[in-house]
This record gives structure tokens, C-alpha cells and sequence, in this order.
């Protein structure tokens, strides 16, 4: 039997909606210990989160990096951004990360931008870039309800998840699922 796109589809939007769920139920919050010093990922706000949707300006996210900093949306006001939300145990997102850092590498001076948000475990961020290694920006978010990926516009909480955001910081496209090949390069191309 040979599986149709439809179906490869299917099957690759309930192995995420899986995955997703298996980290909620995984991820648990280590008790307080003394500080490493290794970066924690944000927590989500109690309050329900608002989905941001094309138009919106994009979320004054602040998120930790691994290397303890803080990375905000606004650093990266002027040019667009690609904001592609992702996670090491998410296959159809590891497939896709390194042409998202061709792209990145390929972009001129005021070209597009892209950032990584990992709705993962730090120590697993780092094991993964150990492997794939990636040149552009990563930063980290815990996962639940009001996490970075719902408050860019994904509701139904699937992996990964792309937004692309004008120069000015307004969302002009939001994608569920992997890019199609060459789908990110035509991204690059939009106003």
C-alpha cells in the first residue's frame, strides 16, 4: 500500500499532537536545587494565552537562551523574522532545521531573519545542537497553555510551528507543520 500525501500528512499531525502531549505529561519542573547556572526555560503564564493572528503585532516574547541570556522579539525589529517553533523529539521539526539554516546563512545583511524557539528540556536542546549543529538563534519556552508557540497563533499545539514577522514586528503568515521543499526560501522572498 503506498501512503498519499493526505495521509503522510495525518499521520505526521497526530505523531506531533503525541509528542506534544507526551512532553506536557514528561516535563515536570525539578525541584529547587542549588544554581548550575544552566538557563531555565520561561513559565507560562497562569492566565489564558491570546493566539496572535495575521495582522497582529507579534508578542513582546522574552525568552531564555541557553547561555543564561534573554532573547526578545524586538531585537529583531527592521528586518523580517522567521520564528520557527520546534523540539528534539520532534522528527518532522529535525528534518527541517538544517534548511532553515541554509536559509539563514544565505540571507543578505537586511534579509530575513530566523530564530528557534525549542519547546523542549534544555539538556536536550544542547544534546541535539551537539549533533546539528545550527548557526542561528535558539532560544528555549517550557510547554503549556500560554507557551511561546500558542501566543504566536498555534492553538492547536502541534510541532513545529512557523510565523513569519514583518520588519515592523506584524505577523504575516503562520504555518502548522513542516515546510514543503523550498517553501521557506519563497517565505524569504515576502515583504
Amino acid at each position: 500500500m503506498r501512503a498519499t500525501p493526505p495521509r503522510l500528512l495525518a499521520v505526521a499531525a497526530v505523531a506531533a499532537a503525541l509528542g506534544v502531549a507526551a512532553a506536557q505529561l514528561w516535563w515536570r519542573e525539578p525541584a529547587p536545587a542549588a544554581d548550575t547556572g544552566a538557563a531555565k526555560p520561561a513559565t507560562a503564564a497562569a492566565a489564558p494565552a491570546v493566539a496572535a493572528r495575521p495582522g497582529d503585532l507579534a508578542p513582546a516574547l522574552q525568552l531564555p537562551t541557553l547561555d543564561g541570556g534573554r532573547l526578545t522579539l524586538d531585537r529583531f525589529r527592521g528586518r523580517p523574522l522567521l520564528v520557527n517553533v520546534w523540539a528534539s523529539w520532534c522528527e518532522p521539526c529535525v528534518r527541517e532545521m538544517p534548511e532553515l539554516d541554509r536559509l539563514a546563512q544565505a540571507q543578505p545583511a537586511d534579509g530575513l531573519q530566523v530564530l528557534g524557539i525549542a519547546l523542549d528540556r534544555p539538556e536536550d536542546v544542547r544534546a541535539f545542537l551537539q549533533r546539528v549543529p545550527i548557526t542561528y538563534p535558539i532560544a528555549l519556552e517550557t510547554p503549556g497553555p500560554a507557551d511561546a508557540s500558542v501566543r504566536l497563533g498555534d492553538t492547536q499545539g502541534l510541532l513545529p510551528y512557523s510565523v513569519l514577522i514583518d520588519a515592523n514586528g506584524r505577523i504575516v503568515r503562520q504555518k502548522l507543520g513542516p515546510f514543503a521543499p523550498g517553501e521557506a526560501e519563497r517565505w524569504a522572498q515576502m515583504p
